[in-house]
């Protein structure tokens, strides 16, 4: 599609947040993350100029695209899946987009607590590689109002921790949030202290990349249910 320069300009400010929020509109770059969209996008740019114009990449990966936001209610997060991952302050966009990754994986759902990277930041977008569109995301979610309402629906809460937590083979085919910190910092204790359970993954390494660990968890609440 050919762009007027205004037009265009406009659509480069997507590459903020601020734009983004007031437009509810986000960009997604590349040819196979856009294969994966389960929903047409709103303009789909092949233009080499534009594609340049429009990219976060020092060197872009082929076409853009824009597509409206995808979010929905934490309590649709609760309704769609038996299995989610809640993100507590995890700053690191390439570690949420990666963590939505895994719950695609594992048939997860995600929601992000105030103060997680966000969801649509071109890094996040990337990382998911396409499962954006696959994954039932919330995000802005008090953890509080969250964990209440998953208790209403008989969920059992389960906090990561580095240290002191049950094994994960601990973790049951019930309906399950597991609850992950921020990147060096992990949970607070306010809201380990909400969660039902607590779970820690054994290492010999000091410490696991927050993503990695969240995978972990994930394939290990998803194999209880394997047939």
């Amino acid at each position: 599609m050919t762009l007027s320069n205004a037009a265009l300009k406009r659509l480069a400010k997507l590459k903020r947040k601020k734009y983004r929020e007031e437009s509810r509109l986000f960009l997604a770059e590349g040819e196979n993350l856009i294969r994966e969209a389960t929903v047409p996008p709103e303009h789909l740019l092949t233009n080499d100029h534009v594609v340049r114009q429009l990219s976060t990449l020092t060197t872009p990966t082929g076409p853009t695209a824009v597509f409206s936001f995808l979010d929905v209610p934490a309590t649709e997060v609760l309704e769609e899946r038996d299995l989610v991952v809640f993100l507590h302050g995890v700053q690191d966009p390439g570690n949420v987009g990666t963590i939505i990754r895994a719950a695609h994986a594992f048939g997860a759902g995600v929601a992000l607590s105030t103060g997680t990277a966000d969801l649509y930041n071109p890094k996040t977008v990337r990382a998911t590689m396409g499962s954006i569109f696959r994954v039932p995301v919330a995000r802005d979610v008090d953890y509080a109002l969250f964990l209440n309402e998953a208790k209403t629906r008989n969920f059992v809460t389960v906090a990561a921790m580095a240290r002191g937590g049950e094994h994960p083979s601990t973790l049951t085919a019930e309906k399950l949030v597991i609850l992950v910190g921020a990147e060096g910092g992990g949970l607070p204790e306010e809201v380990i202290s909400a969660c039902a359970k607590t779970v820690t993954i054994p290492l010999l390494a000091e410490s696991l990349n927050v993503a990695v660990a969240s995978s972990i968890l994930l394939y290990e609440a998803y194999s209880r249910v394997l047939p």
